[in-house]
């Protein structure tokens, strides 16, 4: 992990690999791939066509 822990996280964090029997680092290490893995690529939200353009998509159209 790239940012900083308190000793309280750290702390935590011990526990939870000492529980799954691995070394801080390791624990670390797989928590942070199961992270990337678990975070669903989320597409990008399509944005409503501003005043201007409606008007003049409206302005194309045959009557």
């Amino acid at each position: 992990m790239t940012r900083k822990m308190t000793d309280a996280q750290l702390a935590y964090e011990r526990k939870r690999a000492a529980k799954a029997n691995k070394s801080l680092d390791e624990w670390l290490k797989a928590k942070a791939k199961a992270e990337i893995k678990a975070t669903p690529a989320k597409p990008e939200p399509t944005k409503k066509p501003g005043l201007l353009r409606r008007l003049v998509e409206r302005g194309h159209k045959p009557l």
